[in-house]
């Protein structure tokens, strides 16, 4: 099993910038993809970015990709969530999750297949 704890959230101007944290615990995070998603009031969670277990693979959606990196750390157990040019449609919880298989495309962006969650950390994109 995995941990996850985010950290990093908060109020940004439109334009800004935030560089979200997720820290996992257990021997074994480099077995995992990681993936990051986000939840809106009122929406459902959709899919932000995901990382493969190497961090060879990685994917985003179109709604972020440009302005959002992510990464891994497999010797400090992280995965950052770099955002950019941050917009009021950004404002939602962001959640780290995990799983332990291997996915490809599509399948990495789908939130049923990550089997453990963080708790979330609030992004809010002033206008």
């Amino acid at each position: 099993q995995v941990q996850l704890v985010e950290s990093g959230g908060g109020l940004v101007q439109a334009g800004g910038s935030l560089r979200l944290s997720c820290a996992a615990s257990g021997r074994t995070f480099s077995t995992y993809a990681m993936g990051w998603f986000r939840q809106a009031p009122g929406k459902e969670r959709e899919f932000v970015a995901a990382i493969s277990q190497s961090g060879g693979r990685i994917y985003y959606a179109d709604s972020v990709k440009g302005r959002t990196t992510i990464s891994r750390d497999n010797a400090k157990n992280t995965v950052p969530l770099q955002m950019n040019n941050l917009k009021p449609e950004d404002t939602a919880i962001y959640y780290c999750a995990a799983r332990s298989d291997y996915c490809l495309g599509y399948a990495c962006r789908l939130r049923n297949e990550y089997a453990y969650w963080g708790q979330g950390t609030q992004v809010t994109v002033s206008s």
